[in-house]
Parts: C-alpha cells; sequence; structure tokens
C-alpha cells in the first residue's frame, strides 16, 4: 500500500483526503491518504523522512512556497510562480508541481473564460502568484494586484517577472476602482475578502474566488447580486486534485466525475460550485 498525505497547518478542513481517497476508490488502488499537521519549520525533517513507501504530497498553507528549495526536481511551472502544491516521491526522488495552475485555469475555462483583457487579482500571496500564471496564459499581459501591505511583494513581483505578466500594486483602500476588471481573481482565504463585498461594482464581470467553504462568500454573494458571472472555488480544487492523482499514479485521466460527487457530498449542496 503507497501512503500519500497532505500537508498545512491547520489542516483538520482539508477537503484533499476526500477527493484523493475517492479517487483511489475508483481506480481500484488500495492506497492511503490523510491529512498531517506539519509547519513550515518541520518540513524539511518531514521530507528527509520519506521512503519508498510514500507516493506523493499535496502541500497547502503555508508551505507552497517554502518547499521549493527542498525539492530534488522542479517543473518550469514551479520555477516560475515559486509554489509547489504537489510533491511526487519518485525513485527516490522528491518532484514537485503547481497542479493549482492546472485547476484554476479548467476552471476558468469551464465557465467559458477563455480570454482575459482586464484582471485584478485580490491578495499577494501563493495563489496570487497562480493566478498571475494563468492570467498569461489567457492572453492578460498586465494585472492590478490589491495587497493588504503593499511592502510585502517582492516574492509576488519576482514571479510575476519570471511569468512574463506586468503588474500594477495597489494598496487595500483603492480596492473600488479596480473591481471593475473583467475578471477578478480573489486569491485569499476564507474571510478576507469579505470587507470588499460592499465595494462590489454592478458590472457584469467575472469573479473567481478561491474559497470553497464556507460557500459563498459575502464577496460572491456580491457579485451574483451585480449579475456578475462567479466561480467557487470547488471547481478548481478538484481539477488540481485531479491533476495531482495523474502524476502520482500514473493514471490518465483521473476520474474526475468521482472525485466531485466527492466533494459535494462532503460539502453539501450549498457549497458545489458557482
Amino acid at each position: 500500500m503507497k501512503q500519500l498525505a497532505v500537508l498545512g497547518s491547520p489542516i483538520s478542513q482539508a477537503l484533499s483526503p476526500v477527493l484523493h481517497r475517492a479517487a483511489y476508490r475508483s481506480l481500484g488502488l488500495d492506497w492511503s491518504y490523510r491529512a498531517i499537521d506539519c509547519t513550515p519549520d518541520r518540513l524539511a525533517s518531514f521530507f528527509a523522512g520519506l521512503d519508498d513507501g510514500w507516493a506523493g504530497l499535496s502541500l497547502t498553507m503555508p508551505l507552497k512556497r517554502v518547499a521549493v528549495p527542498l525539492l530534488d526536481e522542479v517543473s518550469q511551472t514551479v520555477k516560475a510562480t515559486g509554489t509547489a502544491n504537489t510533491v511526487t516521491v519518485l525513485g527516490g526522488q522528491l518532484l514537485g508541481e503547481n497542479t493549482d495552475v492546472d485547476g484554476m485555469l479548467q476552471a476558468l475555462l469551464d465557465a467559458g473564460v477563455t480570454r482575459v483583457e482586464s484582471a485584478c487579482v485580490l491578495g499577494a500571496g501563493a495563489t496570487a502568484a497562480t493566478a498571475l500564471a494563468v492570467l498569461h496564459t489567457l492572453g492578460c499581459r498586465e494585472a492590478t494586484v490589491l495587497a493588504r501591505d503593499v511592502a510585502r511583494t517582492r516574492e509576488l513581483a519576482g514571479a510575476a517577472e519570471r511569468i512574463g505578466t506586468g503588474v500594477r500594486f495597489r494598496p487595500w483602500a483603492e480596492a473600488s476602482q479596480h473591481l471593475k476588471a473583467g475578471l477578478v481573481v480573489s486569491a485569499l482565504p476564507p474571510g478576507a475578502a469579505d470587507p470588499l463585498a460592499a465595494l462590489w461594482p454592478t458590472a457584469g464581470n467575472t469573479l473567481l474566488d478561491v474559497v470553497y467553504r464556507p460557500w459563498p462568500t459575502p464577496l460572491a454573494q456580491a457579485a451574483i447580486r451585480a449579475g456578475s458571472t462567479v466561480i467557487g472555488g470547488l471547481p478548481m480544487l478538484v481539477h488540481q486534485a485531479a491533476r495531482q492523482v495523474e502524476l502520482q499514479t500514473g493514471h490518465i485521466p483521473a476520474p474526475l466525475s468521482a472525485m466531485r460527487t466527492a466533494a459535494e457530498d462532503a460539502l453539501g449542496p450549498l457549497t458545489s460550485g458557482a
């Protein structure tokens, strides 16, 4: 039996075990997948203790950036974004990938967003770097990033330069001026974007909010009332997990339908999407 896990802190509410276990059942794999609380200071020792009984790991906050220099090999996507959410253990090597990019891109494509002319990203953390990579793929050459602390954007600025997407950093106080962008990506944890709900414009643009629980968020509710297209975090989560399953098991395609159904069952009818 192969072992896999999702690492992060806090980790008790992670939906990844539901998604991956559903995939393994569908594929007929007797593999285990659990959630393990791991802080950045313990990550190196955890990696050092992995043996050939492990097939891979998922990484969530706050590990996506600190993991990168600890890996043996990383993809071009990881190099560009500076973040990794996926580790595949293969031949004693730890291989890093950022499947959040796959997940976000596919969630947008599924909603009919195939090209982006103007974009605003809320937040300047690891998920914001993923958003910039996706925006670049969809043709957006410059994005506005609303940062709660503009002084703490150095890592994201470096990622933007590597990705090739221009970025304009603006303070949180200027949010009302930028929420009319064609696509707004909230790359913030639950609750962080709530103060912006009252500022949502009446324009019929698109919001992708990476939060999937609780859903809908106050920001999503405001966008829905305004007639905007709203994409929840669950489609992104399912698609990124499906790509992890493909990388870590070698089974392509992953059983996406079984994974989505398991997630919706776990979350309930009001949390399933846009």
